[in-house]
Formats: structure tokens, C-alpha cells, sequence
């Protein structure tokens, strides 16, 4: 899903949305693409799709522990009005947040 009202114009995506179609439609609409691209059929990955693929990677690894972490919370928000859902969803953040704070502070330093 993008939104115009997002500072970012890069897009980031697995495989499966990178087509011919996508891709002009989002050089035409001013997005820039960072989409993964797919391993030549039946020869093997050339070095540099190779090191961008763990580049792309190492940026989602970052993004999408937050969204694995909070799936135990439950997935689905079943909230009735916008507002209880953002308050569920915000709490669920804070909590999630809290925990790789007090993760953090159990990793200081050696004085």
C-alpha cells in the first residue's frame, strides 16, 4: 500500500511485485524502486544482485522484526471505531517498544 502523504518515495517489496507493470508504474508515478529481483533461471546469482539483495535484506530484516513480534499479540485488531484500534495498536507498539528498552539496558557496557 503506498501513500502520497509518506515522505519516502522508495519502495521496498519481495519478488513476487516485481513485473514490467509495477515497475513503470512506479517510475511514472515518481517512486523509486528497491524491489528484490529474481535469480536468473537455472544460472546462478551475479555479484551484484547478490550484495543488493543483502542490502535490500539487511533494511527489511530491521522493519519486519517489529511486525513478527507483534504477531503473537494477535493479528487481527477486533476493535469496533478507528480509536479503539489506533489505542490497540499504539499499546501494542509501547509494549513492544518496552521490551527492546529494557532488552537494550540489560546489554551495557562493561564499566
Amino acid at each position: 500500500m503506498l501513500n502520497r502523504d509518506n515522505t519516502g518515495s522508495t519502495v521496498w517489496a519481495d519478488t513476487a511485485y516485481r513485473s514490467k507493470t509495477n515497475e513503470a508504474w512506479l517510475e511514472k508515478d515518481g517512486y523509486i524502486s528497491d524491489i528484490h529481483h529474481k535469480k536468473p533461471k537455472g544460472r546462478p546469482m551475479s555479484g551484484v544482485t547478490s550484495r543488493a539483495k543483502g542490502r535490500r535484506s539487511r533494511i527489511r530484516a530491521f522493519v519486519e522484526r517489529v511486525f513478527a513480534a507483534e504477531i503473537p499479540h494477535g493479528p487481527v485488531v477486533r476493535t469496533i471505531g478507528m480509536a479503539r484500534a489506533r489505542t490497540k495498536i499504539g499499546m501494542a507498539n509501547l509494549a513492544y517498544n518496552l521490551t527492546r528498552f529494557v532488552w537494550h539496558q540489560g546489554r551495557t557496557a562493561p564499566a
